[in-house]
């Protein structure tokens, strides 16, 4: 008798029982990584409704902290999953791409009302993109094995962060002028064009997979200063660390370069050491015979 296979999509059938698979801890984890993240973004969202800038740069910080470490937690669990990749994705969307372009917009682009939205606006819709060609991306074979080091457009968590730049130097106590609200769309804009431009960054993908046994000591108290620093000064630290971002955008760029040419290079040496040899022209069976005198060249006395 032929056994029959039923779809899933057909109606529960009586004597028939569903069977979940279990999932693993590690696979959870990282997951709940990011949806607390998402929760930030989200509170962001809030905190700019209700004036509260600086608990919503607050939380944009906080999301881009988890953010920078739910990937790192998935992978020392083996806990990646796709799933885990599509809901990091969209909750980076939120995070960096929907929540500081309505910060930005609450905080001052209203001025310029409807400019201003489309400004905000755009930011948001520059990062889904950036987002959805990294996720395209990633999946490339054709990479070479150096590309790791480098974002294709500014990242979106770096994106964020810098975008906000206008606020943080406010709360340093530099008063808002009457050119402040189209120097901010301006700038927002050009952050937003970084993000899905063809401009490599520096991923800094490679750092931080092994520390020496006599550094760990240092590098944790650099992690303690560092963050006892951020929340003492935090608008210092945020518009200083923002600045030098910026500054270091043009040395990826030399970086990368020098990667092609050495690439270009090894290839061309590569196929001239495979070329096969050319042969030297074969010679004449039969010299050509002397000219005539008459024919001949007069030597000059």
């Amino acid at each position: 008798m032929r056994k029959r296979y039923f779809s899933p999509f057909e109606p529960d059938r009586p004597g028939l029982r569903r069977r979940f698979r279990t999932i693993p801890v590690r696979t959870l984890l990282p997951n709940l990584i990011t949806l607390l993240a998402l929760c930030a973004g989200l509170t962001a969202i809030r905190f700019a409704v209700e004036g509260r800038l600086d608990l919503a740069l607050g939380a944009i910080v906080f999301a881009a902290a988890l953010d920078g470490i739910d990937g790192r937690v998935a992978r020392m669990l083996k806990g990646t999953s796709r799933f885990g990749a599509e809901l990091d994705s969209l909750a980076d969307f939120v995070n960096f791409g929907v929540a500081p372009g309505i910060i930005l917009y609450f905080w001052d682009l209203h001025e310029l009302k409807s400019a201003g939205w489309i400004a905000a606006m755009g930011f948001a819709i520059c990062a889904g993109l950036r987002l959805a060609r990294f996720n395209v991306m990633i999946d490339d074979p054709n990479r070479p094995s150096w590309a790791g080091n480098f974002f294709t457009g500014v990242p979106a968590p770096a994106g964020a962060i810098t975008v906000l730049l206008p606020i943080y130097i406010e709360f340093l106590g530099v008063p808002k002028l009457v050119v402040t609200a189209p120097m901010t769309l301006i700038y927002t804009v050009a952050i937003a064009f970084l993000m899905v431009s063809k401009l490599p960054v520096y991923s800094g993908k490679r750092i931080g997979h092994r520390v020496p046994p006599d550094m760990v000591v240092p590098v944790l108290l650099f992690v303690v200063l560092f963050l006892v620093v951020l929340v003492t000064y935090p608008w210092a630290v945020l518009t200083i660390g923002t600045l030098c971002y910026l500054a270091i955008l043009p040395f990826g760029w030399l970086s990368y370069r020098e990667y092609v040419r050495k690439d270009a290079e090894a290839a061309a040496a590569a196929a001239q050491a495979f070329a096969p040899p050319q042969s030297a022209p074969a010679p004449d069976e039969h010299p050509p015979l002397p000219a005539p005198d008459d024919e001949r060249p007069a030597r000059l006395n």
